[in-house]
């Protein structure tokens, strides 16, 4: 019986730790230091250019955060290199 709630603990616990992460990129984008970032209506320039919509902006933990909707209408949060402009995931 220990080892069952042992490992609905675990479990519960995976649970909470995919969750967090499936709404982060979970790493830092970059290490360049911020004061060679580019600007975040440059980054959403860059965005735009590759045909999304952009609906939301921010940084965080070193990476540009950028919601989306793509071409086809679908809602796409993309994962932005602020040095560079680069797209380094998305979700």
């Amino acid at each position: 019986m220990r080892n069952i709630a042992v490992i609905v603990t675990a479990a519960g616990l995976l649970g909470i730790v995919t969750s967090a992460n499936a709404s982060s990129f979970g790493r830092p984008c970059t290490t360049t230091p911020e004061s060679q970032w580019l600007p975040m209506n440059v980054l959403q320039a860059k965005v735009e250019a590759l045909g999304y919509k952009v609906r939301k902006t921010k940084l965080k933990a070193a990476c540009g955060e950028i919601y989306t909707i793509d071409k086809n209408g679908n809602r796409v949060e993309l994962f932005i290199d602020p040095s560079s402009g680069e797209i380094v995931g998305q979700d």
